[in-house]
C-alpha cells in the first residue's frame, strides 16, 4: 500500500477516524493503531507480519532481562543486549545478505576447483525490514544505557510496527516515541495544518518531480548508458540526485504528517542537504535519523568515535560509512559508495587538522558546488547495477562521447525545481502551515483541491514504488 494512492487514502481516514474517536481509550486505542499497522505491512505480504512481531516480541524479551538485571547483575545485563543486538543482525544477515553470500561462496569454491555448490534459497526481502530491525537495536541498548524505560510488549510492537515510519523510516528513538504512545493524543490547529502541508509537499515531490525524472530521463539513460552522450549522462546523473532526495524526503515529509494526525511527534529527517558546504554537513542535513543512529549506535558506541587518536579517529569514521553503504544491500556498489563518502569524511578531518592557519576558509558557494558534485558522483555507484556500468558511466562523461540525446526541457526543468528547493527558506512548510492555520475552512479545502487537482494533472499513469522500499 503505497502513500500516494486512493487506497491508502481510504485506509487512513478510518484509521485518523478511529484514532481520534477512541483518543480516551488507552490501550484500546494502540491495539487498533498496531492492526492497522499490520493490515497496511500486510498489503505488501501477509506472511511477513509474522517476523515483525517475532521480532518485536524478540526485542522486547531482551529488554525485560537487560531491565531485570541492570542494577544488580551488569555483566549479565550486557549479555543480553549483546544477544538482543545479534539477534537483530541475524534477522537482517539473513533476509538481506544470505543470497549474496551464498552466491559469492559459489564464486570461490567453483575458482578453487570444488564441484559441490551451496544450497540457494529463495528468500523473500521483507519491506522495511532494515528499519524496523534498527528500531530493535535502539531499544536494547538505550534500555541498557539507562536511556530508554522497559516497553510493555504492546508499546514495543506498536513503536516497531507504526505504519507512517514501517517502512522507509525515519528511525525514531525509543525515548522519543514511547512517552507519546503513554500519554493521551491530542492534536493543535498548527499541528494539523502542518502535517497537512508535509502531506501535500511530499505528494509533490514524489508523483510530479521524482517520478517524472525517474520516467523521463534517469532510468532510460541508465538502462543503456552507451547510447547516450556526455549530455545525457550529466543530467542523468543531476536528475538522480534529484529524484533520490525528492523521493525519499517525500516518504518522510508524508510519514512525518500521518504521525502527526495521528497525535504523534517525529523528529525532521532531511533539512535541505544540497546546500551543504561540507560532505560533514551533508551528513547533518540528509537522512537525519540514520546518519544520527550510524553516530550514535556505530562511530561512538563500538568505534570509539572522536575521544580517541587521530588515526583511529578517522578508522572509525571510514568504517562507519562503509558499513552504512553495507546497510543499503549486498553490493559491492553500496560498499563503494560508502567507502566513497567515509574517504571523503576522512579527508576532510585530516585537512580540519592541518591546513595551514594563514590559509583562509573556502567561500560558501565553493564548498556547496563541491559538496553537490561529490555527492552525485557517489550517487552513480548507488544508482548503477555494477561496478563496470558505473565505471563505464562516468567514463563516457570524461572522455565526452557523443550519443542520443533525450533530455526534455520538462526533465530540465524538474532538476532546477529540485535545486530550487535547497534554498528556499528552511522554514517554509512552518510557515505555509501557519498559512493555512489562519486561513476560512473553506479556503483550506479549496487550497487543498487544487493542490491534489494540479498533481493528478501533471504526474503520469501509475505510481512507482518508493526507492527506500528496497533498503
Amino acid at each position: 500500500m503505497l502513500f500516494p494512492t486512493l487506497a491508502f487514502h481510504g485506509f487512513f481516514i478510518l484509521v485518523f477516524c478511529a484514532n481520534w474517536l477512541m483518543r480516551r481509550a488507552g490501550d484500546w486505542r494502540l491495539i487498533m493503531l498496531l492492526v492497522a499497522s499490520w493490515i497496511f505491512y500486510g498489503w505488501f505480504n501477509t506472511r511477513l507480519v509474522a517476523l515483525l512481531l517475532f521480532s518485536s516480541m524478540l526485542n522486547w524479551g531482551a529488554g525485560r532481562m537487560i531491565a531485570a538485571r541492570l542494577s544488580e547483575r551488569p555483566e549479565q545485563a550486557r549479555g543480553w543486549m549483546l544477544a538482543g543486538v545479534w539477534a537483530n543482525l541475524i534477522i537482517l544477515g539473513f533476509f538481506k545478505y544470505y543470497g549474496f553470500f551464498v552466491h559469492e561462496a559459489n564464486h570461490a569454491l567453483a575458482a578453487a576447483g570444488f564441484s559441490r555448490r551451496l544450497a540457494v534459497l529463495d528468500v523473500i526481502l521483507p519491506v522495511g525490514v532494515s528499519f524496523f530491525t534498527f528500531q530493535g537495536i535502539s531499544y536494547v541498548v538505550d534500555v541498557w544505557k539507562g536511556r530508554s524505560e522497559p516497553a510493555r510488549l504492546l508499546e514495543l510492537t506498536l513503536l516497531m510496527s507504526f505504519f507512517p515510519h514501517l517502512v522507509a523510516g525515519p528511525i525514531v528513538r525509543p525515548g522519543h516515541i514511547l512517552p507519546q504512545l503513554r500519554e493521551r493524543p491530542w492534536l493543535s490547529q498548527s499541528v494539523a495544518a502542518t502535517s497537512l502541508v508535509l502531506i501535500l509537499w511530499g505528494l509533490v515531490k514524489k508523483t510530479v518531480i521524482a517520478n517524472e525524472l525517474a520516467v523521463q530521463l534517469v532510468d532510460p539513460v541508465f538502462a543503456n548508458p552507451d547510447a547516450h552522450g556526455a549530455g545525457d549522462l550529466i543530467l542523468a546523473a543531476y536528475g538522480y540526485a534529484i529524484q533520490i532526495y525528492c523521493d525519499f524526503s517525500a516518504y518522510s515529509d508524508m510519514a512525518i504528517g500521518f504521525a502527526g494526525l495521528l497525535g504523534l511527534r517525529f523528529p525532521a529527517n532531511f533539512n535541505q542537504p544540497y546546500r551543504a558546504a561540507s560532505l560533514q554537513d551533508f551528513w547533518r542535513r540528509w537522512h537525519i535519523s540514520l546518519s544520527g543512529w550510524l553516530r550514535d549506535y556505530l562511530y561512538i558506541g563500538v568505534l570509539g568515535g572522536s575521544r580517541q587518536t587521530l588515526a583511529r579517529t578517522c578508522l572509525a569514521l571510514f568504517l562507519t560509512m562503509l558499513l552504512g553503504g553495507l546497510w543499503h544491500g549486498a553490493s559491492y556498489n553500496f560498499l563503494i559508495w560508502g567507502a566513497m563518502h567515509g574517504a571523503i569524511l576522512v579527508a576532510e578531518r585530516l585537512w580540519a587538522q592541518y591546513r595551514p592557519a594563514h590559509w583562509p576558509p573556502a567561500p560558501v558557494w565553493i564548498g556547496r558546488i563541491y559538496t553537490f558534485h561529490i555527492v552525485t558522483a557517489a550517487w552513480i555507484f548507488f544508482r548503477a547495477k555494477s561496478f563496470d556500468e558505473a565505471a563505464a558511466f562516468l567514463g563516457r562523461i570524461v572522455h565526452g562521447q557523443t550519443g542520443a540525446f533525450i533530455a526534455s526541457p520538462w526533465a530540465v526543468g524538474m532538476i532546477g525545481l529540485g535545486l530550487a528547493c535547497q534554498f528556499g527558506p528552511p522554514d517554509a512548510v512552518q510557515r505555509l502551515g501557519r498559512m493555512l492555520r489562519r486561513a476560512p475552512f473553506w479556503a483550506a479545502g479549496l487550497l487543498v483541491t487544487l493542490v491534489l487537482l494540479v498533481v493528478e494533472g501533471l504526474r503520469g499513469a501509475g505510481v512507482a514504488p518508493f526507492i527506500y522500499f528496497q533498503f
